[in-house]
């Protein structure tokens, strides 16, 4: 029997955060628990990059960021890589895999309200291969 009050695992928080220089700051909706992905394409293996995925509409970039931010892309271009033009980190960006929602770096959280992160990989490097086979999965599960 499912219940409408979310388990600690579900609970939702708002959790702040931004880049180093505290110039880019931004609260985002997203579960106390959530899944960080950890991938190998060329950009995030550089960075060592960890996200999580949120949708969009639970995003909130703060006032004044914007003036900080600089974007890169490459290949596709559907990626947008946002960063600090001041201190160069990327604590957010909107992902490939999903071009509607906002990938938030998990080491760019501030401390507090992340319960847990669960680490799973992303074969960012052959990328078309492993999202379809992402998506077989899913697809297997229901």
């Amino acid at each position: 029997m499912s219940s409408s009050v979310p388990t600690k695992a579900e609970e939702v928080v708002v959790h702040a955060g931004g880049c180093h220089c505290r110039r880019v700051r931004w609260r985002v909706e997203a579960p106390a628990s959530v899944v960080a992905w950890v991938c190998n394409c060329s950009n995030c293996s550089m960075r060592g990059n960890t996200h999580t995925v949120v949708p969009a509409s639970k995003f909130n970039l703060q006032a004044g960021s914007d003036e900080f931010i600089t974007t890169y892309t490459f290949g596709t271009h559907t990626a947008k890589h946002t960063f600090c033009r001041v201190c160069g980190i990327t604590s957010f960006y909107t992902p490939r895999s999903n071009p509607d929602g906002v990938a938030v770096t998990v080491a760019c959280v501030d401390p507090g309200t992340l319960r847990h992160v669960e680490y799973r990989k992303a074969d960012g490097r052959n990328w078309e291969e492993w999202f379809e086979n992402q998506a077989k999965a899913k697809a297997a599960e229901k």
